[in-house]
Formats: structure tokens, C-alpha cells, sequence
């Protein structure tokens, strides 16, 4: 069996969304208003009503997000962030560009979410920030880590987690919450863009100074700032894309609970699920092999999946203190076992709006197949 089921189909969310792109692209190319308040103010209010807070404000990428989320509640050079092992390296980036010290802690051992027992034991005086990562489509439970922290900003990390719920509230609990916008995630531009939501008037005007060198007024720099602006074009695809977001989110969670059933019988593990049903939006699929598997065994899985033409990832191969970029902040291997022993077994399935039962089917055949 060759299925060619592809990892993920932007060409399908694509084809639903095109006459309406195409129009909204015209409309910008015919006024020139490549930052023009139209399209790019419309989508700002429609994403914060959807997220339900006072503001949203587009950037040119996560990662600029991440770092202007980090800079509005204060962080600067030599402060400590605290955040999790087991993230995409963008996180760490972000305080890194600061001059920030990047401190990690390990992962829950059901969720692979931050461990919110061990952000306690890394506070100190230097604790600036806690930067938790909603992983996978589902959210840290941010009140309870609010209780622990204090005054501590809490900057949340929501890349993975548009339309998530935990409690009938979205990301923005914390201070101020950054999201990315790349092609991929459950709400994607074609190209990369980001945005931060925020209900404070203060952290969401700075946010806007720094992503416009500085300032809110042509020409008035009131602090030193970047480029880092949401355009025009990215703000018409994701305004498109954010209409058909909870259909396709309930779509994914449909998919999820049929992946439950059909792998239920296989040696295979799932991240544990919120107590909330419903709020998991599944941004991603993963599944863990047994803690007794070989070495080398989950390349063998994927190489068979590959060969059978199932397209399949790994979120993330390696923790952060583990990857050659961040070697410098000094943890030795095994100071993270648990983000560091589900490195190693995880790997992702094929999760999108528009796979089908059918292909879903050949998927879970082909899993089954190359566990034999």
C-alpha cells in the first residue's frame, strides 16, 4: 500500500479559501494599502473577540511575538524566564534576543506540558517572567500557575493553541499572551506573521511601539524599537481562515477522538487530556512509543510510514538544553528526564481540517503495520 497521505494539506484549506483571498488581495493591490487599517485592523478586533480580550496586535512573525511579549511586562538583560524543556526553540530565542537567561524545567509527565510543581522550585529573585508553552492544541492551566507565581508576569507561549479553551476562557490569561501565524498552525497566514493578546491597555500599546520602531505616531520614537509588522495581505488570509477556524477546529477534535479509537489497541501512548472536554484543538497528533521500546525503534516506525507514503513528524527531537544552539546555559543531559525520555519515543500523525476518514483509515493501516 502507497497511500501518500501527506504530513499536512495546505492545498486543501487552501482550495476552500481561494475566491475569497483573491478578492481580498485585490482590493489591497488596487488601494496599495499593504498596512492599511482596513484589513489588518478587521482582522486585529475579529481575533480579539474571538479570543475573547480587549486587544490583538499583529507582528511580522511567533517569534517577534514571543520577544515583544516578553519586553512589554519588563523583561530585560540578566533577568531569568522560566519556561519549559520540551518547546520549540523559538521560545528560548525570544528571551535569548534580550539578553535574557533562559531557565528551563521539565514536563508533566501525563500532558508534556510545563510541570507547574517545578516552576515553584525555580523562582528566584531574578524570575522576571514564567513563559508556559500550550503545546499540541491544549492549554497550560494558567490560574492555577498564576496562584503559584504571584506577581510574576506570566507570559504565555499560544503558537500551537488557536480557539483552545480551558474553563470557557482562550489564551490571555496570563499578562499577555504570543501566538504565531505561520502557514501551519490551526489559523496560518501564507507566510510567516504573529500577534499578542492582551486585556491590558499598557502592555498592548507597548507591544505596538516596539513592532513600529518605537513609536505610535509617524516620525515619534518613544523607546528604541523593530520592524515587526502584521501586513496587509497575511491580515486578508488569516481574516478568511478565522471565519471557518472553530468548524475546522471541531473537525480536528472529531479526528482525534476517531485516532483515540482506532489506536486504542496498539502500544502506543497519548499525552493525557485536559478534564475539559472539548478544549483540546489538536494542532498536533502525537503519540508516544512505551518507555521499554529499543533504541532506533521509532526510526524504524517512521521509515516504514515514510515508505508507505504516511507522512509523520517529531514535536520535538530534542528538549532545548539538548539542541547545539542552547549547549551555553549549562544542563548537563538527565537534568530533564522526562522531556528528554519523550523525546525520544514521540512522533506525530497526519492532523488537518481536511483529512478525510478514508485516508485517516489508511493512516491508522499503515501504523498498524509497521508496529508488527
Amino acid at each position: 500500500m502507497h497511500a501518500n497521505i501527506p504530513f499536512l494539506d495546505l492545498g486543501a484549506q487552501h482550495a476552500e479559501i481561494a475566491d475569497e483571498v483573491a478578492a481580498g488581495f485585490e482590493r489591497v493591490l488596487d488601494t496599495t494599502s499593504f498596512f492599511g487599517a482596513a484589513e489588518i485592523g478587521g482582522f486585529e478586533t475579529e481575533f480579539a473577540a474571538f479570543q475573547g480580550t480587549a486587544h490583538a496586535i499583529g507582528v511580522a512573525n511567533g517569534t517577534d511575538a514571543v520577544e515583544f511579549a516578553l519586553r512589554a511586562v519588563g523583561v530585560e538583560q540578566g533577568d531569568e524566564v522560566v519556561m519549559p524543556a520540551n518547546t520549540f526553540v523559538a521560545t528560548a530565542e525570544a528571551a535569548w534576543r534580550i539578553g535574557a537567561k533562559v531557565v528551563l524545567v521539565d514536563v508533566d509527565p501525563g500532558t508534556y506540558l510545563m510541570d507547574l510543581k517545578a516552576v515553584n522550585a525555580a523562582l528566584t529573585s531574578r524570575t522576571k517572567a514564567v513563559a508556559p508553552v500550550h503545546l499540541y492544541g491544549q492549554l497550560v492551566d494558567v490560574p492555577a500557575l498564576r496562584e503559584i507565581v504571584g506577581d510574576v508576569p506570566v507570559v504565555e507561549d499560544a503558537a500551537q493553541s488557536q480557539g483552545a479553551r480551558l474553563r470557557g476562557r482562550a489564551a490571555g490569561q496570563g499578562a499577555i499572551a504570543a501566538t504565531s501565524f505561520y502557514p501551519g498552525k490551526n489559523l496560518g497566514a501564507y507566510g510567516d506573521a504573529g500577534g499578542i493578546v492582551t486585556d491590558s491597555d499598557e502592555l498592548a500599546a507597548h507591544v505596538r511601539r516596539l513592532g513600529n520602531h518605537g513609536g505610535l505616531v509617524k516620525y515619534e520614537h518613544d523607546i528604541v524599537g523593530f520592524t515587526s509588522r502584521l501586513d496587509a495581505l497575511q491580515a486578508v488570509v488569516l481574516r478568511a481562515k478565522l471565519k471557518r477556524l472553530a468548524e475546522w477546529n471541531a473537525h480536528r477534535q472529531r479526528l482525534a477522538a476517531r485516532y483515540d479509537d482506532l489506536l486504542a489497541d496498539l502500544p502506543l501512548i497519548r499525552p493525557a487530556l485536559p478534564a475539559e472536554a472539548g478544549s483540546h484543538v489538536w494542532h498536533l497528533y502525537v503519540v508516544r512509543l512505551p518507555d521499554d521500546a529499543s533504541v532506533g525503534r521509532r526510526d524504524q516506525i517512521l521509515e516504514k510510514l515514510s515508505a508507505a507514503g504516511i507522512g509523520t513528524g517529531i514535536h520535538y527531537p530534542k528538549p532545548v538544553h539538548l539542541t547545539p544552539a542552547f549547549l551555553h546555559l549549562g544542563y548537563p543531559r538527565g537534568a530533564f528526564p522526562l522531556a528528554e525520555q519523550i523525546s525520544e519515543r514521540i512522533f506525530t500523525l497526519p492532523m488537518y481540517p481536511h483529512l478525510s476518514d478514508v485516508q485517516q483509515d489508511q493512516v491508522v493501516e499503515a501504523v498498524r503495520a509497521a508496529l508488527a
